[in-house]
């Protein structure tokens, strides 16, 4: 479900967004949204995890499997 800037709900149909959009700027309806996303434990847990997946991954792979993985993810990174 797509969200406005601060969080407002959205239609994901091109067509209907653009009708709630109109009613919004007319004052058919009013705008109403939800707080900021606070943080919370389990966003934490997985910053303080991050890259050992990697680590663990890379550890079991051969050094030709690291180098190709290598050299794929430099190709992703230069395309974009």
């Amino acid at each position: 479900m797509p969200f406005g800037p601060r969080g407002e709900w959205r239609p994901a149909d091109d067509r209907a967004c653009s009708v709630h959009i109109a009613k919004l700027a007319t004052g058919e309806i009013e705008e109403t949204y939800a707080p900021p996303r606070r943080a919370n434990a389990d966003h934490a847990a997985a910053s303080r995890n991050a890259g050992k997946a990697g680590k663990a991954r890379a550890a079991k792979m051969t050094p030709e499997e690291r180098s190709i993985a290598a050299r794929r993810a430099a190709q992703v990174r230069w395309e974009s």
